[in-house]
């Protein structure tokens, strides 16, 4: 265990009678004096900083004076005054508004180490009317001052209001990118009001954020212990004592490196209590007497109060009842001046007055919505007044200016011919311009098949002449060989006719416009159904073919308002495409493949300006798509099958029905050879049910 570097008295029993522990005392007075030394450098290096610039009266003058009343806000509270007050004062003199709050703030926070909150209250509240005058830095210095309002609500356990401010705190600064380092102290006050109500989780999560921006602090490095020594806080409560003692102890390196007295006093309080909770009593009343002494030597009343708590409860363990209430005097003490009741009733009504300000402040504001409105009126029937004034005179003129108007008209109409002549030409060319297209698309698609009911149907012209000549001169088998061969053509024209009718169905459904009649619809079920179809399809054109199905469904999402024929087509082409790829991909790869395939369902939560969103996936480690014809698989009659296995509309008609006719998105995730992913987000704009 380290050894203080706060000097406090030692109980001789514990100490004296042994050669190791006189080597312990003599490295414990060693400790001392590299911490008097470390300490003294720090106050050295501000005054000498402050020597070199006290003539010059800038703004670097101010600055030098801020680090110096920081240093005494928790030790030498007349100093701390002293050199608040010239900053003010220079800083107004300079214009300069950053000085002239970080001087009111130095004070403030020196009022508040003394416990005397309801002070601490009046002067935070005066720095927040100050600081709403600012012309700059003013949503930041807010951010402070709501801070500074909230921290000591929080020290009288007013954790509602303590609560709404320190949030309030958060807000302003993410509207503001200066002074960001000083946003540690609103998630730090917050860790501990999450402590206190003992959510633990969220207490950890404030606390440790408070941590990381205390290492950006500028102007009050020395308060970066107390962020350090609240996760220490958390630790100990999650009874992960072993971090907690070691956040302790970098938080009394980080307050004695700038001789912060103050929460160097509550982190020996923080170390007493762990001990006790560990049973190491005899450390316990060490480090809660040199809580004490700090606090009475810089009448740091709060913890006070909790150094003697503890020192009266672990004397009364002792028996040892006079020491016990010694303790309980200093703590009573201690608390009266903190907490009598004339200050908790001047806390109350400086509440009550802040209340009563910031609605009249409301009511000013209504007062001056109510006289604008007034003046926008008075605005618009001086407005009409007006116009009624220059639709009169155009009245009169009206006569004058009849000839010219007729002209005008004349013109434009002649104008507007010749423009409606010039559209209709461009449409009937945009139009012949898309139907070339996709005849050109289609025509090779439609056209193989067709060559195949051509060539056979001569070629079954042929064979009904030969059988004919079979059955006139008697060979009856040759005949019915001849007929077999016929049906065998029959079917193949049947199949390629079917072929180029399922080509022109496809192509009509493509060009189809959807109703957009939507109905309530389960879509976790609508994708399993067209799953096990599309993967039963699949084994009836091969019977080897074997894959794994898996399946994710929010059970959140329940019922959702779309067009559940479009979108359980769009999940067919894509379930096929997948099961037609693994397939391919099956017959290429030796045995340890393993074809597999996932369809997935989520409900994306709202962000703040949207609307909540349903996504599917359907992933296959199949194929993949390369990356070169990426860019084209969404195009009508674009196809990555063989001839007559696909007319190349599937993605593209699934393309139209998610991002056209419900408003979301269609992409796709894939690496060649290894996997495809499709992805598709709607977002759910109608309530669901």
């Amino acid at each position: 265990m380290r050894i203080f570097k706060q000097p406090f008295k030692i109980d001789p029993i514990n100490i004296a009678g042994s050669g190791i522990k006189k080597i312990i005392l003599f490295c414990f007075l060693i400790f001392i004096l590299d911490h008097y030394t470390n300490a003294q450098a720090y106050f050295e290096k501000l005054q000498s900083r402050y020597n070199s610039v006290k003539d010059k009266n800038d703004t670097s003058t101010v600055n030098a004076m801020l680090d110096l009343s920081i240093y005494y806000e928790y030790t030498q509270t007349d100093s701390t005054l002293t050199y608040a007050k010239r900053i003010i004062d220079l800083s107004e003199i300079l214009n300069y508004e950053q000085g002239k709050y970080f001087g009111l703030r130095s004070l403030l926070l020196a009022i508040n180490a003394r416990g005397n909150y309801p002070k601490a209250l009046e002067v935070a509240m005066n720095n927040l009317r100050v600081v709403e005058q600012f012309k700059n830095n003013r949503i930041a210095a807010m951010a402070l001052a709501h801070h500074d309002i909230g921290l000591i609500t929080r020290e009288m356990k007013d954790y509602a209001v303590a609560t709404r401010e320190l949030r309030q705190a958060i807000a302003l600064q993410q509207q503001s990118t200066i002074w960001i380092g000083e946003m540690f102290g609103p998630y730090t006050q917050l860790g501990v009001i999450q402590l206190n109500e003992r959510h633990l989780d969220s207490a950890l999560y404030y606390v440790k954020e408070g941590s990381r921006i205390s290492k950006m602090l500028k102007f009050r490095k020395p308060y970066e212990c107390l962020a350090t020594a609240v996760v220490g806080n958390v630790f100990e409560a999650l009874k992960n004592y072993d971090s907690a003692k070691q956040y302790y102890q970098l938080a009394v390196e980080q307050a004695e490196k700038y001789d912060n007295n103050y929460i160097k006093a509550r982190v020996y309080n923080n170390l007493a209590g762990l001990f006790n909770k560990m049973s190491l009593r005899d450390s316990c009343v060490q480090y809660a007497l040199a809580a004490l002494e700090i606090c009475q030597h810089y009448n740091f009343g709060a913890y006070a109060a909790d150094a003697s708590s503890i020192l009266s409860a672990f004397y009364e363990d002792r028996h040892q009842p006079d020491s016990a209430l010694k303790y309980i005097k200093v703590m009573l003490a201690a608390k009266d001046t903190i907490f009598s009741q004339a200050k908790m009733q001047q806390l109350q009504l400086l509440v009550f007055d802040e209340e009563q300000r910031q609605k009249e402040i409301a009511a000013a504001k209504e007062r001056y919505r109510n006289e604008v409105r007034l003046y926008a009126l008075l605005s618009a029937l001086f407005v009409l007044l007006l116009l009624s004034a220059i639709l009169y005179r155009n009245n009169v003129q009206r006569k004058t200016t009849n000839a010219t108007l007729k002209q005008q008209k004349s013109d434009l109409q002649n104008t507007l011919d010749v423009l409606k002549s010039t559209q209709t030409r461009l449409i009937h060319s945009q139009k012949m311009a898309s139907l070339g297209e996709l005849t050109a698309g289609i025509a090779p698609e439609i056209q193989n098949p067709l060559n195949f009911v051509n060539n056979f149907s001569e070629v079954n012209e042929e064979l009904l002449d030969e059988m004919k000549e079979a059955v006139r001169t008697g060979h009856s088998s040759e005949a019915i060989q001849l007929a077999e061969d016929i049906k065998e053509n029959l079917d193949k024209i049947l199949h390629h006719g079917q072929r180029a009718d399922a080509i022109v169905k496809s192509m009509l459904q493509h060009s189809r416009t959807s109703t957009g009649r939507k109905e309530s619809t389960d879509i976790n079920t609508l994708a399993e159904e067209y799953l096990r179809l599309s993967y039963h399809g699949m084994r009836t054109k091969d019977k080897s073919f074997n894959a794994t199905i898996n399946t994710d469904f929010d059970s959140r999402l329940g019922k959702i308002m779309l067009d559940p024929q479009s979108i359980g087509r769009v999940l067919l082409n894509l379930i096929n495409n997948a099961f037609y790829s693994v397939n391919e991909k099956r017959k290429k790869s030796d045995a340890e493949y393993e074809p597999e395939i996932t369809v997935r369902t989520r409900k994306i939560p709202a962000s703040a300006e949207g609307w909540p969103t349903l996504e599917i996936k359907v992933i296959d480690n199949g194929m993949g798509v390369a990356e070169p014809i990426l860019g084209k698989i969404f195009q009508p009659f674009f196809s990555t099958k063989g001839p007559g296995q696909g007319t190349g509309l599937g993605l593209s008609l699934s393309y139209d029905i998610v991002n056209k006719e419900h408003g979301g998105q269609i992409d796709v995730d894939t690496h060649e050879g290894e996997y495809a992913e499709f992805i598709i987000r709607i977002p759910l704009k109608e309530n669901l049910k």
